[in-house]
C-alpha cells in the first residue's frame, strides 16, 4: 500500500514538474551559449572586424594600416588582461579611430566552426605568429610593418607610445573615380596599356570568346558587381576584351601570348593581369564568385609590393 501510494505521488511530481525542469535546463543551455558568443560580438562592435580581407579593404580606402590582434578569448589570460588594460581604454578608443583599422584574430577553444577556425589558422601560419597575445601592424597591402608579442602589464599610454613609434607615414587614401580614363572599362588592349601607362597601375583584362552569350553575360556581371568593380576601379586599369579572329593574326598576337596560345573553353572567362599588354604576370577563372577573386587580386598586389619592397628596400 505504502509502495502505491509513494509511487503514485512520484509520478503526479514527475508529470507536474518535468515541464518546469525541461524549461530550467533550456534557459540554463541558452545561457552557456550567450557566454561563449558574447565576447566576440562586443568585441566586433567595439570597432574589430574579424574579416582579414575586409580589413585589408578597408585600410586600402582609408589609407590606415591594420592594427591585428592575435588572441585566445576564452583561454589566455593575457589576451585578456590587455584587451581590458589596453584595448579597452578610453585613450586607445580614441586613438584607433583616427589612426588604424582594427582586426581580431580570435581562436578561442569553443565557439566557432572548423572552417572559421582552419582561415583563422592559416592567417597566423602566414605571419608567423606563434605566441598569443600578438599585435601585428599590417600595411594596406597586407605586409607586416611591426609585431609585438606577449603582454607585460603597460598602461594603455605607455603601449600606444611603443606602438606609435612604428606608425608609418599617413598615406593619401585610394577614392574610387567615378569618370575619367581610369574609371572606364576600355573595349582594347591598346586602350588600356595607354591608359595605364600614365597612371602607372596594371592592367586587368576581362576574357571572353567572340560570339559567347554565356561568357559575355558572366564577364558583364563581374563587371558590374559592387565588391569586383570597386576594388579593380582602384586597383587596376580594366579592359573587357576578346581575341581577334583567326583571319585577324596580326590584331591577335599580343592577346594570344596574354592567354599562353590556349583557346578559351566555351562559356569561360579568363582574368589576366599585365603591365605591359604583353607579359602575363597573374591570371585566374573569372567563373569564380567574385569575393574569391578579389581574394586572389588582393594577394596579388600584396605579394607585387612585398617583392617591390625586397628589390627597393630603401623605399
Amino acid at each position: 500500500m505504502l509502495v502505491t501510494q509513494t509511487t503514485g505521488w512520484i509520478h503526479g511530481f514527475a508529470q507536474v514538474e518535468a515541464p518546469r525542469v525541461a524549461r530550467w535546463w533550456t534557459a540554463l543551455v541558452a545561457c552557456c551559449l550567450t557566454l561563449l558568443v558574447i565576447p566576440g560580438r562586443a568585441r566586433a562592435s567595439d570597432g574589430w572586424l574579424t574579416d582579414y580581407d575586409s580589413a585589408l579593404a578597408t585600410a586600402t580606402s582609408t589609407g590606415r594600416p591594420v592594427l591585428t590582434l592575435f588572441t585566445g578569448s576564452d583561454w589566455c589570460p593575457h589576451c585578456k588582461t590587455l584587451e581590458h588594460n589596453v584595448f579597452g581604454s578610453d585613450v586607445f578608443q580614441a586613438w584607433a579611430r583616427e589612426n588604424v583599422v582594427l582586426l581580431m584574430i580570435d581562436l578561442p577553444q569553443a565557439g566557432i566552426s572548423q572552417a572559421v577556425r582552419n582561415e583563422r589558422s592559416q592567417i597566423c601560419i602566414n605571419y608567423g605568429v606563434r605566441t598569443f597575445p600578438s599585435v601585428l601592424l599590417l600595411g594596406p597591402d597586407g605586409r607586416k610593418i611591426t609585431a609585438q608579442t606577449g603582454y607585460k602589464g603597460q598602461s594603455a599610454g605607455e603601449w600606444l607610445t611603443s606602438m606609435q613609434a612604428h606608425m608609418p607615414a599617413p598615406q593619401v587614401a585610394q577614392e574610387a573615380e567615378t569618370d575619367g580614363e581610369t574609371a572606364k572599362i576600355h573595349e582594347s588592349l591598346d586602350a588600356a596599356v595607354a591608359t595605364a601607362r600614365g597612371v602607372r597601375r596594371p592592367i586587368l583584362l576581362v576574357v571572353a570568346r567572340p560570339g559567347d552569350n554565356k561568357a559575355k553575360s558572366h564577364s558583364e556581371s563581374l563587371i558590374n558587381d559592387p565588391e569586383f568593380g570597386s576594388f579593380t576601379r582602384d586597383n587596376f586599369v580594366v579592359a573587357q576584351v576578346a581575341p581577334k579572329s583567326p583571319d585577324d593574326s596580326a590584331a591577335a598576337a599580343p592577346l594570344d601570348t596574354l592567354l599562353g596560345g590556349a583557346e578559351l573553353p566555351p562559356d569561360s572567362v579568363e582574368l589576366i593581369v599585365t603591365d605591359d599588354g604583353q607579359t602575363p604576370l597573374f591570371s585566374q577563372s573569372g567563373t569564380q564568385p567574385p569575393a574569391r577573386i578579389v581574394h586572389g587580386l588582393r594577394r596579388f598586389l600584396a605579394a607585387r609590393q612585398a617583392a617591390r619592397q625586397t628589390e627597393n628596400p630603401r623605399r
